[in-house]
């Protein structure tokens, strides 16, 4: 019996498509361009909206010489400096964070005239779902606070004494086990945590580019993988858990160790790479950084020291916890935090202003990304429906580096049939794949949030995926060519 019509649903639901062309899968996409030409549209903008991406920086700079000439111009007029409204303009078209929500403006403009206002409407309001976006503002907002970088910073001290709690020490201690948190306190708080402390105890010792964007990379793609230990916190694994029937034993035991080593080993390349150059910034004093909440020294033996009192970071890890737990329920963990923003305001003499700014662009990153992702299921399925094992696995790291790999997971649970080891390569190319560049994995746009500022504003996406590429071939290795 045939579907309902395709211009009845916006986006056409995959089960109303005929099965896959015998001809290939060209084929297979022709036919469903066909019976939906909004699919080409769609897809098109989404790519016009990476590509904008790619050129966020470019436009940025051009935006400083524009306000540059602009200040000069007037210093040399005797008249004071105002902003330049061109200035202002490519400036804002330049933060990576508003990228996809202003081509997500397009996107609704052209569904409107294509499927009209109704649909459209009950597409972004009904069909997408907005509960990854808002998570993320919560729990990176909450990962910010003073009490949970102090004791952040108390717990990976005491890991960093085994190195002398050199700056080496630091970073090698933030970029290993700060992203296996991912596996139990979500990705966006562990991508959140180790962004804050490199920023205290890396960044600000101004390393060379190179080192820099080897750092990014390396946290970016361990962050990626290092939520693969259990079936609850990562998203890319949250997807398929319940319609694959896996549960914390079978997670473990297929990607655990696989994933320590490859975490502590490209840890270990790049360490052996930068060592010099590591070793050299204990020599190095550092640059405040007023953005950064200001941790409390710690104690060694003693735990914490006021000015945070304890019970204040037991009660802000309750929080977090509370999150965690209800983290598929925004009227729960929404309303949670609002309940912790009295909190806050309560012991405010205890506490460091709550960030929101970099949160709320976060989320509106993620928010315009999953209206688009969700209208990119037409060509992504048959794809992966195409491909056999290792090409599978290799398909998904490429397809993340330009989706969210957790919406590239749940669309292989769509299709019929996969084999359990094309499951196991789907979800190891997604996570894989996840460091290549800021929209690969859904924490990426916290850490450049957080760390955009050390790179002159803006991080050049070329320069970021060669940064990762050495970590993702370590990945690579450990789940595909280690038996």
């Amino acid at each position: 019996m045939a579907g309902p019509p395709s211009h009845a649903h916006f986006p056409t639901p995959l089960s109303d498509y005929p099965p896959a062309s015998p001809d290939g899968l060209l084929h297979t996409l022709s036919d469903r361009i066909a019976q939906d030409p909004a699919n080409i549209v769609a897809t098109g903008i989404f790519g016009l909206a990476i590509l904008h991406t790619f050129l966020a920086p470019r436009v940025l700079a051009l935006a400083h010489d524009i306000q540059h000439r602009a200040d000069h111009d007037a210093d040399a007029a005797g008249r004071p400096r105002q902003p330049a409204f061109l200035s202002e303009i490519l400036h804002f078209v330049g933060e990576v964070e508003v990228v996809f929500g202003l081509w997500a403006v397009v996107l609704l403009a052209a569904a409107t005239w294509a499927r009209g206002w109704t649909l459209t409407k009950h597409y972004v309001n009904d069909t997408v779902n907005y509960t990854e976006p808002l998570f993320v503002v919560v729990i990176m907002a909450l990962a910010s606070t003073r009490p949970i970088i102090v004791l952040a910073e108390w717990a990976m001290g005491k890991v960093a004494t085994l190195g002398r709690s050199t700056p080496a020490a630091w970073w090698f201690a933030t970029l290993t086990i700060g992203p296996l948190l991912g596996s139990f306190i979500t990705e966006p708080a562990a991508m959140t945590i180790c962004a804050l402390l490199l920023s205290r105890q890396f960044f600000d010792l101004n390393p060379s580019q190179r080192l820099k964007y080897a750092t990014l990379g390396l946290l970016f793609v361990n962050v990626s993988i290092g939520g693969t230990l259990t079936h609850f916190a990562a998203p890319p694994i949250l997807m398929v858990a319940r319609p694959w029937g896996w549960d914390m034993w079978y997670v473990m035991s297929h990607f655990g160790w696989r994933t320590l080593l490859a975490v502590f080993g490209s840890a270990l390349l790049y360490y052996t790479m930068f060592r010099a150059e590591l070793q050299a910034l204990a020599t190095r004093p550092a640059v405040i950084d007023p953005e950064v909440p200001d941790a409390d020294a710690v104690a060694s033996g003693h735990g914490l020291l006021v000015p945070v009192p304890a019970w204040i970071i037991v009660v802000h890890c309750l929080f977090m916890a509370w999150t965690v737990v209800n983290s598929h329920y925004p009227a729960l963990f929404i309303g949670g935090f609002l309940f912790f923003l009295g909190f806050v305001k309560a012991t405010s003499a205890c506490q460091a202003e709550v960030p929101l700014k970099s949160p709320l662009l976060v989320g509106f990153f993620l928010a315009g990304l999953v209206i688009h992702g969700g209208l990119q299921g037409w060509w992504i399925a048959p794809v992966l429906a195409s491909l056999s094992e290792t090409p599978l696995f290799f398909g998904a790291a490429l397809l993340t580096a330009f989706n969210d790999n957790a919406l590239i997971t749940y669309l292989a649970t769509l299709v019929p049939n996969l084999g359990e080891a094309a499951k196991m390569a789907v979800v190891e190319g997604a996570v894989t794949g996840g460091g290549l560049t800021v929209i690969a994995n859904a924490p990426n746009p916290a850490g450049q949030a957080i760390l955009g500022r050390f790179f002159g504003g803006a991080i050049s996406p070329l320069s970021l995926a060669a940064a990762a590429l050495l970590p993702t071939a370590v990945a690579v290795v450990c789940y595909r060519l280690i038996p």
